[in-house]
């Protein structure tokens, strides 16, 4: 067994590194120029593989897989301890995205967990008495921002479809350790701790993650959870409808409707009518691989499948990873493939989108040409574009913000297939609502507040039962029919960079997975480019200016994890900026 476990000092060497001189800048990533950047540690197997956030949830998803559990078994261990362990993160009263590659058909289909609209929400949910957007945490904090969760309901029937190991087994692990207590994460104790009152807004969230001083909780100490245990055994014994109807139900809807100064309108009806989705996978060939993700509702694998298609049209691999030529054109593709997001992608059971237009290789080839100057594109020349249609609809540009949180991971089991899931209660601690021992998404603030702009609607304002528009991008990329990598990770709005940059890394810099995960990042999303502080990020801030670029530098903590399958078996590899492991058998 081969494990994953990068400790804050290799963090620190990696972040502290100075930077390179003017032509080692310029010049391709050389074999002397990567021992500067320390990279995670490459965890290998013959037959199976979990990554994941938390060495606990991998461990659970580990050794699903060593009693004979297959993908989607562990998908459950995995995602239940997570909501345990790191429940700033994902959880019971969230959503998710599921990717799948099924082994036995050869064939990968998407889930779509999703939360909804409740059926009481209107397009003026986030606005104020003067018909004015509210500010972002006002709107999260409390019931307002809460939607139908859609985690259970994914787990439960995925599972009953897929699955091979006995249902309620797979919840013990998380009840166990709810029940015996865990240690209290660094991460989870600093993030505590940097939330300060806002957690401390309701005496749900008071009670769970501060002592009866009010002090936060402290790295090490143990942390035992029995609502939440007591939850996951109603759910072992009665599947998704204990979690939907009845008792369980009852309390999330008195939770949202009765959050004080902020109530929300989420109702039994809107839990027992949830439905998952599945989904056709949006699929785009780059250098001869097939890139898979997550369709509408998510904006995922459309923005990242333009942004690779736009970047086909130039030599990335010559030049090179540090060369500021090379993130001219990542940047600006990232800007234009944003553009289009904004304009045209929301939940496309309410909203039609130009799917198949904003991917054809003729669109993407017509967006690349606009990148043949040698300067950053002028800030009038960005805007979307005007794909092919199916039909022929308006939309304006919304308004939506999307802040880092989220989790992610990957599982390949000893058949061969493969999970790459995304899964989230939107920004840190979700509504800061807690019920039955798991926090409550803040899912809705991903809509447009803007309904309509210059009198043109937005495509993903509010609507009830309407799923908002995500950023979230599992990845499965094929080659010639069979997986080739396993890749997501958590981030809001910047997850879609993340995702690309580590898929150019691999393809076109062939760098292994220690070294995609550990590289720092450049994102370009509305203009500014955001530069990872402390990393070699850093020397490109002048030529980027010298570009036409403003240039930002701050942490962007991505979370990836990622499983490679080759001939010789598998290798894997989290992000060290995070608290995620690689295990295997």
């Amino acid at each position: 067994m081969q494990s994953l476990r990068l400790s804050g000092i290799i963090l620190s060497l990696f972040l502290t590194t100075g930077p390179l001189s003017a032509q080692q800048a310029s010049d391709a990533l050389t074999p002397e120029a990567a021992t500067r950047t320390a990279t995670a540690e490459r965890a290998e197997a013959k037959r199976f593989m979990v990554a994941a956030a938390n060495p606990l949830a991998a461990e659970a998803g580990r050794d699903v897989l060593a009693d004979g559990g297959n993908a989607i078994d562990a998908m459950v261990a995995v995602q239940t301890v997570l909501g345990l362990v790191e429940p700033q993160s994902s959880g019971l009263g969230g959503g998710a995205f599921l990717v799948y590659y099924d082994a036995s058909s050869g064939k990968i289909t998407t889930f779509d967990g999703r939360e909804t609209a409740p059926m009481e929400a209107t397009p003026k949910l986030f606005l104020d008495d003067q018909g004015q957007p509210l500010k972002f945490m006002d709107a999260v904090v409390g019931g307002r921002s809460v939607g139908t969760p859609g985690t259970v309901k994914l787990m439960h029937e995925v599972h009953s479809r897929l699955g091979t190991s006995e249902w309620s087994g797979l919840l013990d692990p998380a009840i166990k350790l709810a029940s015996e207590g865990f240690e209290v994460s660094p991460r989870l104790a600093s993030l505590v701790a940097a939330e300060g009152d806002k957690l401390k807004t309701h005496e749900s969230t008071t009670s769970y993650f501060f002592d009866e001083a009010g002090a936060p909780l402290k790295v090490g100490s143990v942390l035992k959870n029995e609502p939440y245990a007591e939850t996951l055994r109603a759910i072992a014994a009665g599947g998704a409808e204990a979690f939907y109807e009845g008792a369980i139900a009852e309390a999330i809807v008195k939770t949202v409707r009765e959050a004080t100064g902020n109530p929300g309108v989420l109702s039994l009806s809107d839990l027992a009518n949830y439905r998952i989705k599945e989904r056709q996978a949006v699929c785009i060939t780059y250098r001869a691989l097939d890139i898979c993700g997550m369709g509408p509702p998510s904006s995922g694998g459309i923005a990242v499948g333009q942004m690779l298609g736009v970047l086909e049209n130039f030599d990335l691999r010559g030049l090179g990873p540090r060369n500021p030529e090379s993130w001219r054109v990542i940047g600006d593709a990232q800007r234009l493939a944003f553009a289009d997001r904004e304009r045209y992608l929301a939940d496309t059971d309410f909203v039609p989108a130009p799917i198949k237009g904003l991917l054809s290789k003729e669109y993407l080839a017509e967006r690349a040409s606009l990148l043949d100057a040698d300067k950053a594109l002028a800030p009038d020349a960005v805007k979307a574009g005007e794909p092919e249609w199916d039909h022929a609809l308006l939309f304006s540009d919304g308004e939506a913000i999307e802040l880092p949180s989220t989790s992610h991971f990957v599982i390949v089991d000893a058949n061969g297939n493969v999970v790459s899931m995304t899964t989230t209660i939107e920004n840190g601690f979700g509504s800061r609502l807690m019920t039955n021992g798991f926090l409550l998404n803040n899912e809705l603030t991903d809509f447009s507040f803007k309904t309509h702009n210059a009198g043109v609607p937005v495509a993903n304002r509010v609507e009830p039962g309407k799923r908002p528009r995500s950023s979230m991008s599992p990845t499965i990329v094929m080659k010639d029919g069979k997986p080739l990598l396993a890749i997501g990770s958590p981030g809001g709005s910047q997850i879609i960079g993340y995702v690309a940059q580590a898929l150019i890394a691999y393809i076109d810099w062939q760098m292994p997975v220690e070294e995609i995960v550990t590289m720092p990042h450049l994102i370009n999303r509305f203009g500014s480019y955001d530069l990872e502080a402390g990393t070699w990020a850093e020397e490109l801030a002048e030529p980027l200016k010298t570009l036409g670029y403003e240039v930002k530098l701050g942490d962007m903590t991505s979370g990836l994890h990622v499983i490679e399958l080759t001939p010789g078996g598998l290798a894997g590899s989290a992000d060290p900026r995070r608290e995620g492991v690689a295990l295997a058998d």
